[in-house]
């Protein structure tokens, strides 16, 4: 495909939701929330009202507006309406501590908050030097302001601030799997080439497509999924406040009526772990469903397959990329694998030299393509490190088969070298994952009593099954029957369930500190 072409002049919100109000969209359905329904012409006028409200406070272009809002359609107004007026929203994580927010105000340096009622405890007695106004949505706080109070009075109408491409959109924090998030930035540009290419090539996304997506919108693969990928195509998007759960997502599929839907792997076998929820819910409309954030087992795509009747497109991104940059396709799945590069994206794998690795050997994965990131706010080394000229350097590892398609091996520093040679956690996870007693599976490395590194399994059984030595055994002997023997894991060890991000991401680094 030809990559997007994208004006100098060029603001996301004016592509984004004006141009439907312009080409007589604006009775058509976009957001879909609890039991309101809102039309395009609705989302661009509380847009407006939300950049003129900012506006009026005196938020101007480049300051930071910091997001701390429940998945809502005011989360949808002030994203778009602060990008609109040139400001820079920030979305972070919700389900934060209020020592971790403070953090994310004083590196921000964000001028604005924008805060939900619930939340607003856990930051009302944050302060820095550059907050100067507080916005909570639900009600009115001390020291302050409504939300919708202030945007009642406000205009619908407003023109878009003369942005170019390449100014700052929005940042997004990474989910700090491995430390300290780092605040990633995106331009203007980088929206409509991941709506251009991995949802409109890869998913088909249409104007009649409804999206549901379980990630929450701070996260790079919420926000594309549950709401910029709709927008862009006209389509109508479904948010939902809730924390994900599987009883939750079953109910929004069968009352909502999405035709795609977005998860993780973690959700899609928690769901599977629903006892006849192919009788109870009905998923007929999804036409197919996404996962990414951790590698999606062969044998979990499978049993959902047959359960549901709808493929699982598994793939990679990271906030880095925005979105998708390495994905399935829907009748052409390679279950177990990441695919291929999605279009407008190229990839490479190469070793500790930087050179490009031989067909069928494992690779450091770098990326190039038009929607990755300026860099990390504040940590210039940081971002020499990730981005080669053109290329970023994702951290993760993988090897390309005879047919041209990519299997993911783990992230750099998880991969282990035993008796001289490479293991892939994700592999011997992938093996342990087809065992009938086995929910999850996590694999680090664990140096024995020579201080050598071999494999250790930490494993959730599911519902009816207990931890036992002779299990342990049984699931040794069970990856030693499906791989090469120094693969298999030397301990097992059982435990309630695996430290997560809230993105569903495994923190591997917490299971070698135990």
């Amino acid at each position: 495909m030809p990559v997007p072409e994208i004006p100098e002049s060029f603001n996301a919100a004016s592509r984004f939701i004006d141009r439907h109000v312009a080409a007589g969209r604006a009775e058509r359905l976009a957001l879909r929330w609890q039991d309101q329904a809102i039309t395009y012409g609705q989302l661009a006028a509380n847009t407006n009202r939300a950049g003129n409200a900012l506006r009026r406070l005196g938020v101007r272009p480049e300051e930071r507006v910091l997001l701390v809002a429940w998945d809502s359609p005011e989360f949808v107004y002030s994203f778009w309406g602060a990008l609109k007026i040139g400001a820079v929203p920030v979305p972070v994580n919700t389900f934060l501590r209020a020592d971790e927010y403070a953090y994310l105000l004083q590196d921000s340096r964000a001028s604005a908050l924008i805060v939900s009622a619930e939340l607003w405890p856990l930051v009302e007695p944050i302060t820095t030097r550059w907050l100067r106004h507080i916005l909570v949505i639900g009600r009115e706080g001390r020291n302050a302001l409504s939300f919708e109070a202030l945007l009642e009075p406000e205009s619908s109408a407003l023109e878009p601030e003369p942005t170019h491409r390449d100014d700052t959109a929005f940042w997004l924090y990474s989910s700090g799997s491995t430390g300290t998030p780092k605040g990633v930035i995106h331009l203007h540009r980088d929206l409509l080439y991941c709506a251009e290419t991995y949802a409109r090539e890869v998913l088909a996304l249409g104007p009649h497509d409804v999206t549901l997506a379980a990630p929450r919108l701070f996260f790079a693969y919420g926000l594309g999924g549950g709401m910029s990928f709709a927008l862009d195509a006209g389509a109508t998007a479904i948010l939902v406040s809730e924390r994900p759960t599987p009883e939750s997502m079953f109910t929004a599929i069968q009352q909502y009526r999405p035709t795609i839907f977005f998860g993780v792997p973690t959700l899609y076998a928690a769901m599977l772990q629903v006892k006849e929820a192919e009788h109870i819910y009905d998923l007929s409309s999804l036409r197919v469903c996404v996962s990414a954030g951790e590698s999606l087992p062969a044998e979990l795509f499978k049993r959902w397959r047959e359960r549901f009747a709808v493929e699982i497109l598994d793939g990679i991104g990271t906030t880095e990329a925005l979105h998708i940059f390495l994905s399935n396709r829907a009748g052409q799945v390679v279950p177990g694998s990441s695919g291929t590069p999605v279009p407008g994206y190229e990839i490479r794998l190469v070793d500790e030299q930087g050179r490009d690795v031989p067909q069928g050997e494992i690779g450091d994965l770098l990326v190039k393509g038009g929607s990755l990131t300026a860099g990390y706010w504040h940590k210039l080394e940081t971002t020499r490190k990730a981005l080669q000229g053109e290329w970023l350097h994702t951290g993760d590892t993988y090897y390309q088969d005879a047919e041209g398609i990519f299997w993911y091996c783990g992230r750099s520093d998880d991969m282990l070298k035993v008796s001289g040679q490479w293991v892939s956690p994700a592999e011997v996870e992938g093996i342990l994952f087809q065992h009938p007693a086995v929910l999850e599976a996590a694999v680090v490395g664990w140096e024995d009593e020579n201080r050598l590194l071999k494999p250790k399994a930490f494993v959730v059984l599911k519902e009816g099954y207990g931890p036992s030595a002779s299990l342990a055994a049984e699931l040794q002997a069970f990856v030693k029957a499906r791989t090469l023997p120094h693969k298999y894991p030397r301990w097992v060890e059982f435990i309630a369930e695996l430290p997560k991000t809230a993105t569903g991401k495994i923190q591997r680094y917490k299971l070698r500190a135990l």
